[in-house]
């Protein structure tokens, strides 16, 4: 009959693999050396004593503004307002605003929109893009989405909503390069390039209702597969 192990002599063995653990990782062919890791060094702040002034008021393209000039819209949403007045009217109004200084809009965008005539559309020449009719509020009313492009790369994004008393108010503005803008339930995605080609920045924005504005959510990173024009798929990531 075999007797059972002095329990003291299993204490050897664990430390032996404890040790082995220690100095190396095990993998399907044994256990082996990972080297110098290298150190750990915890992060530098540079300019530790230099901060931003805070911007003036009114001049924060990160909060809901009324958008001045327009007449009241019926509580149907946005679809029974004219995108392009209201565009026209909230860059006008911005610019004057800002003084020129580009906080809350691009110094070009007043001027390009003189190549939009009085129709619907703007015209062939209008670099508006087509408003786009989506509830991204959850409160089962249309907002509108839009954008001005400012050159072949620059956008400036744009959405509106109506308020129950009717007034048409900006609760998303946006200055970016526009690789793709997407719409979800109640969430806005804006995808940018980076300077790797292989991955985009997507910003997520969701309605705050007690800001009243399509608040950042979240900031990620995708990958993405270039088709070779400089584009990025964003159904290919």
């Amino acid at each position: 009959m075999r007797l059972p192990l002095p329990r003291v002599l299993a204490v050897p063995v664990l430390a032996a693999a404890a040790l082995a653990a220690a100095a190396g990782c095990a993998d399907v062919e044994g256990l082996h050396d990972e080297g110098d890791l290298g150190t750990v060094r915890a992060p530098q702040t540079l300019w530790k004593d230099i901060h931003p002034d805070p911007p003036p008021a009114g001049q924060d393209p990160g909060t809901a503004a009324v958008v001045p000039g327009l007449d009241k819209v019926p509580g149907a949403g946005m679809r029974d307002a004219n995108a392009l007045e209201v565009l026209r009217a909230d860059l006008t109004s911005s610019a004057r605003q800002d003084g020129g200084t580009g906080r809350l809009v691009d110094p070009r965008a007043v001027q390009r929109l003189t190549l939009c005539d009085r129709s619907a559309d703007g015209g062939p020449d209008c670099p508006v893009r087509p408003a786009v009719l989506r509830d991204v509020t959850g409160n089962g009313k249309e907002e509108l989405i839009t954008a001005l492009d400012l050159d072949g790369r620059l956008s400036e994004l744009r959405v509106y909503t109506v308020r129950d008393d009717g007034v048409i108010t900006r609760i998303l503005s946006r200055r970016a390069v526009l690789e793709g803008v997407e719409v979800a339930a109640e969430h806005l995605a804006v995808r940018e390039p980076t300077s790797n080609p292989e991955e985009v920045a997507v910003s997520d924005y969701v309605w705050d209702p007690d800001a009243g504005i399509m608040n950042l959510s979240q900031l990620t990173l995708d990958a993405c597969h270039a088709d070779g024009s400089g584009s990025c798929d964003p159904g290919t990531g």
